[in-house]
């Protein structure tokens, strides 16, 4: 096991540095100046280049990518160029509201997705199996961005049951407090679980059905326990390995989706905030946001693996090469 640790723990190091090195690559491509954009279209050149050798942009791409790395390690992350603030301030701001975000959809997701993947495969052929899998199709077939919209259309104008965006904050301090913000990530938590339950609850099938007809099942039957006591106390825990990889693998997608639905809500979250960051080259901000997205995938995905090789001694058996 300790191999295998040390194993996927390079792993991790390696390819979080290849991922900073592509996204300074990527964002240094781009057209456009910072230092253009915060002055305006019209300034004068040379207060323009002033503001670009103020802000280091007028530096290669070397040194600034190596005291990129540098400060990262120091927990430096630079300052904004449009909001003049340290930008890993920002990003803990922004994430206090990102993070419950998709890790409400992420349980949503689950507690839906689970049920319906064990009774459709318990049903297999049959019309519950039928209806529920049908669910998924349209499921997977809506967008987050457009079954956002129609969340707000139906529940916020219509039925006028919550607001159609913003958010109140986590403390009464800022107006807000825990049931308020709660109310408020209702729909966007919907939006986002919508398709991340239609793919986990095909999976869950397809997972649970290669164990119906297992040795073991036969036992317990023989033993005389109940479907339900079978299904989620036997099938369940067997064919939790691709599910635990997927729930790891869905988090990232939660992350990514929740840039588009953020805006659609107009929440103060890290996606809204790359989002203008994006609109103003605030080039800082966008690097250090988009490497924390991918670090935070990174870590979910080690931590899934480690749990999968702890359920599973195959699988860290054959990491070890053995």
């Amino acid at each position: 096991m300790a191999y295998f640790l040390w194993q996927k723990l390079l792993s991790l190091l390696l390819t979080l540095l290849a991922a900073a090195a592509l996204i300074f690559a990527v964002l240094h491509l781009l057209p456009g100046n910072a230092a253009q954009v915060l002055l305006g279209p019209d300034a004068d050149p040379q207060a323009v280049a002033a503001l670009a050798t103020q802000l280091g942009l007028d530096t290669p791409a070397w040194p600034r990518f190596t005291g990129w790395l540098r400060g990262l390690l120091h927990g430096d992350l630079g300052q904004s160029y449009a909001y003049g603030e340290p930008v890993a301030d920002l990003l803990l701001q922004r994430l206090q509201l990102t993070v419950p975000l998709a890790l409400l959809a992420l349980g949503v997701s689950a507690l839906l997705a689970l049920p319906m993947g064990l009774y459709a495969a318990a049903y297999q052929g049959r019309w519950p199996d039928k209806l529920l899998m049908g669910s998924t199709q349209l499921g997977l077939a809506i967008p987050s961005f457009w079954l956002a919209m129609l969340l707000i259309v139906v529940f916020a104008v219509r039925l006028q049951w919550v607001s159609a965006g913003g958010f109140p904050g986590w403390t009464q301090d800022s107006g807000g407090g825990l049931l308020p913000a709660l109310q408020a990530l209702i729909l966007p938590t919907l939006a986002l679980a919508g398709v991340q339950t239609a793919i986990l609850a095909r999976l869950t099938r397809s997972a649970v059905l290669e164990h119906v007809g297992a040795d073991f099942v036969r036992t317990a039957r023989a033993k005389g326990l109940g479907r339900h006591q079978i299904l989620w106390g036997h099938v369940l825990r067997n064919a939790m390995g691709p599910i635990l990889t997927l729930l790891g693998l869905q988090f990232a997608n939660l992350l990514a989706g929740a840039i588009v639905v953020e805006n659609v809500f107009y929440l103060p979250g890290l996606g809204r905030l790359l989002f203008q960051a994006i609109a103003n080259r605030d080039l800082l901000v966008v690097q250090n946001g988009v490497l924390l997205l991918v670090a935070m995938v990174i870590v979910v995905n080690f931590w899934v693996d480690v749990l999968h090789a702890w359920l599973d001694p195959r699988v860290r058996l054959s990491g070890t090469g053995r």
